[in-house]
């Protein structure tokens, strides 16, 4: 796969791509985009509901399902995400990022309802050459009827493609005598997109969580801010045996991520 910088082509894009991609039967009808009112778009899910992560070489295997349904039958779904400011206007960094040659198997639910579902494969070194592509990405979905029917949606659906981040925690001194002061430290990094490594993730807000030993669940003490390089630091009154770790909440366009835990034996 290979995303286009040109979300103003997508019309060309997605009729030329009709043609290659939809089974025999939805060929027939993969003329220029109309919208007929017995067809209409349902639903569109792109990666089950969930966000795609990719770091900086792993490639990222996913689907969307696009369900509609026609009075006489639906012989066709096909799907394209596109990032930028508008549909209509593609913004700096617009982009359009095809489904897969030859995806588009559909599978009915009746005789007038049917899911069809397509194939996308992200490269990081070959697909998401701009860290600008992190965010939201639309679903421009279209959906073939017969005998001829056809609608297209341009916010059929969306979905978050972030970049990865990893968080690290060591707390010290081990052991520490009960009421001085603990510290721990980390490094919190992302995925750069254009270099294909990995940098530091400076100020934003990092939380250190505390989890006593015997129980299950992680309270958050204080919330710090990370430093040059991704520095992560912050200190705690060492009040009992337990396990520290460091927990980022990240954004639309930034993974979230949550450290290893540290023991500490309080003497």
């Amino acid at each position: 796969m290979r995303i286009r910088a040109s979300v103003a082509a997508l019309s060309g894009a997605l009729v030329l791509a009709s043609a290659l991609v939809f089974p025999a039967a939805a060929q027939a009808h993969a003329g220029p985009m109309t919208s007929e009112d017995d067809t209409t778009i349902t639903k569109v899910v792109v990666n089950d509901g969930k966000d795609i992560v990719l770091g900086t070489s792993a490639k990222k295997s996913f689907t969307a399902t696009v369900t509609a349904a026609d009075p006489d039958g639906v012989t066709g779904g096909w799907v394209a995400l596109w990032h930028g400011t508008s549909f209509d206007e593609q913004g700096r960094d617009g982009a359009l990022m095809p489904a897969e040659q030859g995806s588009g198997s559909c599978v009915a639910a009746g005789a007038q309802t049917s899911t069809c579902t397509v194939h996308f494969t992200l490269d990081p070194k070959a697909d998401m050459t701009k860290n600008a592509y992190a965010g939201t990405w639309h679903a421009y979905a279209i959906a073939y009827g017969l005998p001829s029917g056809s609608t297209s949606d341009g916010y059929a659906g969306s979905v978050h493609i972030k970049r990865n981040t990893t968080l690290t925690a060591n707390a010290s001194p081990e052991p520490v005598v009960h009421g001085r002061t603990i510290t721990v430290k980390g490094t919190l990094t992302r995925a750069d997109w254009e270099t294909h490594a990995y940098a530091g993730l400076s100020n934003v807000p990092v939380k250190l969580q505390y989890r006593k030993s015997g129980t299950s669940t992680y309270t958050t003490l204080k919330t710090v801010t990370s430093g040059p390089g991704g520095a992560v630091t912050a200190t705690t009154t060492a009040t009992g045996d337990g396990y520290y770790r460091f927990s980022y909440a990240g954004t639309t366009a930034t993974a979230a991520a949550t450290s290893a835990s540290d023991f500490v034996d309080v003497q």
